[in-house]
């Protein structure tokens, strides 16, 4: 398949009610509205290409954009291959579901998730801290320094609530990651968790929401789930 069937494909499969509600996420012209089970079947024939996904990635097209991530080859992509992805990630569902879920199936994954973190820009930071989660839900516990998961939780409480929107949500999300998912450091994140309190998402036009990790790694212990980890980063 090249570039022209896949987009001819996807756009399809493309749905107004799917567009909407991506819209309203924050996703821009172009699009498509392509519910991402609805891809798996053309991302079957495919399986991995890196250079049909830089193709799709540079389109900017939302829907293209989010296929790249799936039939990507990380191990095939430099640092500089994601610096460019994330410049390009222009809301969330990219950078946080496309670029930091590609970045972790790379052997630099926490390094350059670190230069986002410090990096000051919002989806850069949201990304970074996202692409902490996705390995951290993924990989052995011993793949982590704990000094270093313990000084980003102390980051985490001191400046969540000052953050931009969505790092906040991200880092929101690091705090019950770790609390879930990394056995060493599960006392520390549910103490950071209940210091830290609800986090006020703030919308544009809409209601401020409440992210609630005390609560959320509670109803993860109350399941069994502590030191749940994931077969696979990518679906």
């Amino acid at each position: 398949m090249n570039i022209t069937t896949v987009m001819q494909e996807l756009e399809a499969l493309g749905k107004e009610r799917t567009k909407k509600m991506y819209v309203s996420n924050g996703a821009q012209e172009p699009l498509f509205g392509v519910g991402t089970g609805d891809m798996k079947p053309i991302a079957k024939k495919i399986k991995v290409n890196q250079p049909l996904a830089e193709q799709l990635y540079s389109t900017g097209n939302y829907d293209a954009m989010y296929f790249a991530g799936i039939i990507a080859d990380p191990k095939a992509m430099t640092e500089a291959d994601f610096e460019r992805w994330i410049d390009a990630a222009y809301f969330y569902m990219l950078s946080d579901y496309v670029v930091a879920v590609t970045l972790a199936e790379t052997d630099f994954a926490q390094e350059v998730a670190d230069k986002w973190i410090a990096s000051g820009e919002e989806l850069r930071m949201s990304a970074g801290w996202s692409c902490y989660c996705w390995l951290l839900g993924n990989r052995t516990d011993d793949e982590f320094s704990e000094r270093k998961l313990a000084n980003m939780l102390e980051t985490v409480k001191n400046t969540i609530h000052d953050s931009p929107e969505r790092t906040k949500s991200a880092m929101n999300n690091f705090m019950y990651t770790v609390g879930v998912s990394y056995l060493p450091l599960h006392d520390q994140a549910v103490e950071t968790a209940q210091a830290v309190g609800p986090v006020e998402m703030k919308r544009d036009k809409k209601k401020s929401s409440f992210l609630r990790a005390s609560e959320n790694i509670q109803k993860a212990v109350d399941k069994g789930q502590i030191g749940f980890k994931r077969k696979h980063v990518r679906c």
